[in-house]
């Protein structure tokens, strides 16, 4: 027959499980500073400090770069004012303009021979346009015009457009030398018949 114990009556019943373990207090100061930080907050942090150092960077690669630009100073380099542009051959009659652009010249031939006419309006400097239909040199800024020699007929314009210095060089090539201009002033001698201002024979 089983052993068996009464309890006497309204006793609280006796709590059999075994005690709870309480933490040790090294174990309560190891948690407290051994909290493991969040990973966002950690890449968060990664790239703020990214972000500091590439404008400290930058701000230093700017100042660097100014310092340096101080050594180069800006330089406008002017087209020559002299040069070939072929054989008297390679010209035929009328009005060449395929100087425009690079040197800002015609080269004409005519009866008389072959000149240079610099592509600039006497009214206020604009660069006129050939008008092959029309025959004539047509300002776009102010409306002047100028005949296939370059003599002012129309417009604001107060004289003929200047004609380069022409001559030719020792291989037969014409040389233009823009810094050497001959004009027709409004009321003076024309300068278009000196020597330099046409190539006669050619």
């Amino acid at each position: 027959m089983a052993n068996t114990t009464l309890e006497p009556p309204g006793a609280a019943p006796k709590n059999t499980a075994p005690p709870a373990s309480k933490p040790s207090l090294i174990q309560a100061i190891k948690s407290i500073f051994s909290k493991q930080e969040d990973p966002d907050q950690e890449r968060t942090i990664a790239r703020r400090r990214r972000f500091v150092m590439a404008a400290v960077l930058g701000t230093l690669g700017v100042n660097l770069l100014m310092f340096l630009r101080f050594f180069f100073p800006r330089v406008l380099y002017e087209p020559k004012t002299k040069f070939t542009i072929g054989y008297p051959t390679d010209f035929g009659f009328g009005v060449d303009t395929k100087f425009q652009k690079d040197h800002r010249i015609w080269v004409v031939r005519n009866t008389e021979g072959i000149f240079v006419i610099i592509a600039i309006c006497t009214h206020l400097g604009c660069t006129p346009d050939w008008k092959p239909a029309e025959n004539k040199f047509k300002c776009p800024c102010h409306g002047s015009g100028y005949d296939s020699e370059g003599i002012n007929f129309e417009g604001p314009a107060p004289r003929p457009m200047d004609r380069a210095h022409v001559e030719l060089n020792a291989q037969g090539q014409i040389v233009v030398d823009t810094s050497h201009a001959y004009s027709w002033p409004k009321g003076e001698r024309s300068q278009f018949g000196d020597d330099g201002a046409i190539l006669r024979n050619v």
